[in-house]
């Protein structure tokens, strides 16, 4: 098939149809909003569900009961719509459904603003709601990861009974990049063992994620972790750039990541022996692979469009064997390459520093 110019936003909701996706749930915010009006055209024409809610809450709980079923289902937000869900997601997981939640973030905290932000990577990561439970999340950094991590989140989560977050930003939400489509999936008739199904002969189902007894309930946190850890050998996924002969290494997801390998090739047009690592997963995190990584370069610098939040793991994988430095930019503001390649000859030149906490040095090298 032929590319063709599409926007993120357009084009994760048309791969989401096109994997199958029989039921959408969504609610209006800034900057997924065209998501949203591209399912209000293209499920109904297809005799498939769409409901726009009455609020983040109502689109959530839909999600989940449709999901109890068995049904291909999702829902997209951006970091305010998210937060609110946040309940709803945490009874999903404790009901071990499948469910595909699509997460445009934005800046913030509170309300924010609508530019591109990747302050949402905690909440989204560690899990914003209550209990034990762990999502796998996807970063892509075009639109051509977007659409085919889309057909991917849902094989995830239907393969593992979880959710599933896909985590963008609003540059890749809005932007238009020439990408490739895949061929429209069938709409899966059988129904999986586990639904509530109604289908005669079959035994009664209850799915819920209430346990009054506390051994049920450690039972079945114990099922997510044994669950989480099978995830973990198996579904780890990143993408290294120029780190055969690299001393030094930066780290970024996602548009950061994006921004970073600018940043890397500039420094490598000058002679500085950088490169990049960018997890694709940032659930299950390549930790394995960092580590070893880091192990032969003089210093990291983790690139983010926040306060340092993923620099936490970073450090907590590193262990303090090598120096971490921090760029960040938070509050909607997407940092340039000529800043980062700035930050990297500063810190190339000078020495990286094991001493104190790298967003601390961060705010003195920027005089912030």
């Amino acid at each position: 098939m032929a590319k063709e110019l599409l926007k993120g936003n357009v084009a994760f909701a048309e791969a989401a149809i096109r994997a199958g996706l029989q039921a959408y749930f969504g609610y209006p915010i800034t900057p997924q909003t065209e998501a949203l009006e591209w399912m209000s055209q293209r499920m109904p024409e297809l005799g498939r569900a769409f409901v726009q809610a009455e609020s983040e809450l109502g689109a959530i709980n839909m999600v989940y009961g449709a999901a109890c079923t068995g049904a291909r289902v999702m829902t997209s937000s951006s970091s305010p719509g998210i937060s609110l869900m946040m309940e709803g997601i945490s009874y999903i997981a404790g009901t071990e459904v499948p469910a595909v939640i699509v997460d445009v973030a934005r800046g913030g905290p509170g309300l924010g603003n609508i530019a591109p932000a990747q302050g949402d990577y905690n909440q989204i990561v560690h899990g914003g709601g209550h209990g034990d439970y762990y999502p796998i999340v996807l970063a892509p950094a075009n639109v051509q990861e977007l659409i085919d991590q889309t057909a991917l989140a849902f094989d995830l989560a239907e393969k593992y009974r979880s959710v599933v977050f896909i985590l963008i930003d609003g540059v890749l939400g809005q932007m238009m990049e020439p990408a490739e489509l895949p061929p429209m999936r069938p709409v899966r008739q059988t129904v999986p063992d586990w639904a509530v199904h109604g289908v005669p002969g079959r035994g009664k189902h209850i799915l819920n994620s209430l346990y009054i007894n506390p051994p049920d309930q450690e039972e079945v946190d114990i099922r997510l972790l044994k669950r989480w850890m099978e995830i973990k050998a198996n579904e780890v996924r990143y993408k290294t750039y120029f780190t055969e002969d690299a001393e030094y290494l930066l780290v970024g997801f996602g548009t950061s990541g994006r921004v970073a390998l600018s940043a890397v090739r500039a420094a490598r047009a000058k002679g500085i022996k950088v490169g990049l690592m960018r997890p694709i997963t940032l659930a299950p995190y390549p930790e394995k692979e960092l580590e070893e990584l880091s192990q032969r370069m003089k210093g990291i610098l983790v690139v983010e469009m926040n306060n340092g939040q993923m620099l936490d793991d970073v450090l907590r994988i590193t262990k303090g064997r090598v120096p971490v430095e921090f760029y960040g930019r938070p509050g909607g503001i997407v940092p340039l390459p000529d800043e980062v390649l700035a930050d990297i000859e500063r810190l190339t030149s000078s020495q990286f520093s094991l001493d104190g906490d790298p967003r601390e040095r961060w705010l003195a090298r920027m005089q912030l």
